[in-house]
């Protein structure tokens, strides 16, 4: 049996090859699967989109900087592709040499600069000469220095490219923020929907009909008058002109309940045109409780009354 093809924004040992290594466990996959590592999200969509790979593992959100803009926007404009699946992995940096290293010639470190700002505070107080030298990503920032191709004698990286490229740990968990993490997302291509599982997310891209006073408004009451949070909105521009906008939307539920299925209804009577990119299990429980007037039981029971009432 071939092992089915999963792309991932590259290069190896991201914190996004993490996710999809976290992903295939969870669903004992690993054995039968081959990471491929792709040079943007983009290209890892159209991996999935050509029929080169069976799924595609990318960054939508993270914790401190909000939505990845790249990922949304290569998500809308693919059009044709489906989220299964969500991942969240932390955000946690070491500090990595070549093995054998003396930490006193620690004189420059390399790393992605949004790695570089969350290690700022531990690189001041550690080592306080250490030039930074600016890189494409933190795992690039360790395979570099253990191939012997870059300037700086240490990398800031995630553990994985440590331990893929054979690096030594100097310290571990530098980072300012120790609740740091990131969302990530694995899509397909269209098919059968995940069966809902009580904690589930729906995410949806939603273009207003105009700019008019209230647009926006009248979009976000389909979903509070239903019993429907948000956990995430974007605006994002659409394109065809200044002032024109559509929304990418994290929403708490799964559009086999009754009150998601409703409210999407509405968005898509007030909305210029609504995209639906999936429903799919949680990766954090989101166990509040519903209201009992938006249980699929009260949406049957209004049903079944206005049934009755008109003779039907």
């Amino acid at each position: 049996m071939s092992a089915e093809r999963y792309a991932y924004l590259g290069p190896e040992a991201t914190f996004t090859e993490a996710a999809l290594l976290q992903y295939l466990d969870s669903h004992g996959l690993r054995s039968n699967a081959s990471p491929q590592p792709m040079r943007n999200g983009a290209a890892a969509l159209e991996a999935v989109l050509d029929g080169d790979c069976l799924a595609a593992v990318v960054p939508i959100e993270n914790s401190i900087e909000g939505g990845v803009p790249a990922t949304i926007d290569a998500l809308t404009d693919h059009g044709q592709l489906q989220i299964i699946a969500e991942v969240v992995v932390p955000v946690r940096f070491v500090l990595a040499v070549k093995p054998g290293t003396d930490p006193s010639t620690l004189t420059s470190f390399g790393s992605h600069p949004h790695g570089e700002a969350q290690v700022r505070t531990f690189m001041a107080a550690n080592f306080p000469d250490a030039v930074y030298l600016p890189t494409s990503s933190t795992a690039a920032a360790a395979r570099d220095l253990a191939n012997d191709a870059a300037d700086h004698v240490a990398a800031v990286c995630p553990a994985l490219a440590a331990e893929r490229y054979g690096l030594e740990v100097l310290a571990n968990d530098i980072g300012a923020r120790q609740d740091a993490e990131t969302r990530f997302v694995v899509v397909t291509r269209p098919g059968a929907i995940p069966a809902p599982t009580g904690s589930d997310k729906t995410t949806i891209v939603a273009s207003l009909r105009s700019d008019r006073a209230g647009a926006l408004l009248e979009m976000l009451e389909q979903f509070s008058s239903r019993g429907v949070n948000m956990s995430r909105i974007e605006s994002r521009p659409t394109g065809d002109g200044l002032g024109l906008y559509q929304f990418s939307i994290d929403l708490l539920g799964h559009v086999h309940e009754a009150r998601m299925a409703d409210a999407l209804q509405g968005v898509h009577r007030v909305t210029r045109s609504l995209r639906f990119l999936g429903s799919y299990p949680s990766a954090v429980e989101t166990g509040v409780p519903l209201d009992p007037t938006t249980t699929d039981d009260s949406f049957s029971a209004a049903a079944a009354w206005l049934d009755s009432t008109l003779g039907r």
